[in-house]
């Protein structure tokens, strides 16, 4: 994502800005690659919110501007049928399980308008790590937002929570509901599920041999 155009593409809007803040560090620490850098940083910043603690390894080769990817190997917010997800990761390896772990991770974060088009956070406390998206997905009453960006929901009762149209997938989606259930009812369970899916996740392309080492970071806050 260093280069055009895939540093252009939509699903990537908004995050020349987290980019150019390990940027710095990069320039601190140029011996380390990007690849290794940027999900070190995905690593350190879920524990930090109090999330999982997740395996990584370092050895990451980084890419120049000749191996961009075509636009549209990234999921679309926008698409709410499960049927887009699953042709998106399957293609990376990932099963349905692995697909609505991975997508606990919108408990942290919101969208702006000025980025994605989308607007407002999935949980009250988008800066803590926790089984929140699922509870929220499954115990609120979502409905249709009435406003001039794409579109989106919000809950009924309060109206300061969104969803995403491909969010909503995973409540209709029958295999995809039963894992949103178990996730909501066992936040360990997902913490679990979550640490692998994303190592696996964090080393797709990789080729590690049994002999890198394995590096667990505990939170500063631990």
């Amino acid at each position: 994502m260093r280069f055009k155009p895939e540093a252009g593409h939509g699903a990537n809007n908004g995050l020349g800005i987290a980019r150019e803040r390990l940027n710095r560090i990069k320039d601190q620490f140029p011996e380390i690659s990007y690849g290794d850098l940027w999900t070190l940083a995905g690593v350190a910043a879920i524990q930090e919110a109090g999330g999982p603690t997740i395996n990584w390894r370092a050895g990451r080769i980084d890419g120049q501007e000749t191996d961009s990817p075509p636009e549209g190997r990234l999921p679309d917010a926008s698409r709410p049928d499960g049927k887009h997800s699953r042709d998106i990761f399957y293609k990376m390896g990932f099963n349905d399980q692995e697909i609505v772990a991975l997508l606990g991770a919108h408990a942290m974060g919101r969208c702006h308008p000025d980025r994605s088009g989308f607007d407002g956070p999935w949980t009250a406390s988008p800066t803590v790590f926790t089984n929140t998206f699922y509870t929220e997905l499954l115990g609120r009453k979502w409905v249709e937002r009435k406003w001039s960006g794409p579109k989106q929901f919000e809950d009924k009762e309060s109206k300061s929570l969104m969803m995403l149209p491909a969010d909503m997938a995973m409540s209709t989606d029958k295999e995809f509901r039963k894992w949103v259930e178990v996730y909501a009812k066992d936040e360990k369970k997902f913490f679990e599920d979550f640490a692998k899916v994303t190592q696996k996740l964090f080393e797709l392309g990789c080729n590690f041999d049994e002999k890198t080492k394995v590096y667990q970071f505990k939170p500063t806050n631990a």
